[in-house]
Parts: C-alpha cells; structure tokens; sequence
C-alpha cells in the first residue's frame, strides 16, 4: 500500500533546515479538502493535537495530524506535501523565509507503485 503523506525534496529539504533550527517537527492541518491545502508546521508538542485529529502519517520522521472529516475525506487519497514560493501568514515555522509548505492530494484507490511517476517525491 502507498504511504499516507509523501513529501517532495523541496519539501523535505525545508523540514530538514526547519528541524535543524527548532529541533523535532509536527505538521497539522485541520481544513481544506483539496490541492492547496496549507498544512502547519510547530515544534513537536506546541500544537496540542485535538482527540478528533488523526495522525495521518509521517513525513521525514515528523508526524503529521489532520481533522478528523479531513482524514474521512483523504482515505482514498495520497497527500503530496511541497513547498512553492510565497510567505505564510500563520504561527507555521516556515513564516518569514519566503516559501510556505502546501499539501496537494492525489487519487490512489489502487496501490500506488513508490517512484512511479513521482520524480522528487520521496516517503
């Protein structure tokens, strides 16, 4: 089966630099049901998971938690977490640098082979 939550290397680059400077990472994202959704990025514990959110996976060793009628909505789908260019106005980490992390879903009802077709993606 396909992992839940994949990152791109833009992204995990980010997550690297990110836990290099405020040490282990979370990421919740509690809205949006399609591409374009903003995911949040805090110091492992500073966000207080809600008991409806689900740990929907891991990225790069950083848990990442969503609502849980989001999770409902992405049983049937890979999330896709990347980074485009533009400032975040939120508490996420990655406020101020210029870029902001952004999740893109992606329709996997059958297996999803890893690599196919998914060239900078990595699980």
């Amino acid at each position: 089966m396909a992992e839940q939550v994949v990152a791109t290397a833009a992204a995990v680059k980010l997550i690297h630099e990110l836990r290099e400077e405020y040490g282990p990472l979370m990421f919740h994202q509690s809205g949006g049901c399609c591409d374009g959704s903003v995911p949040l990025c805090f110091r492992l514990g500073e966000f207080r998971v809600g008991s409806r959110d689900v740990l929907l996976g891991t990225v790069e060793e950083t848990p990442f938690y969503v609502g849980h009628s989001q999770a409902e909505y992405l049983t049937r789908t890979q999330l896709v977490l990347d980074v485009i260019p533009g400032d975040i106005d939120s508490f996420s980490l990655e406020a101020g640098t210029g870029v902001r992390f952004l999740s893109r879903s992606k329709a996997c009802a059958v297996e999803i082979a890893k690599g196919q077709g998914d060239e900078g993606v990595t699980t």
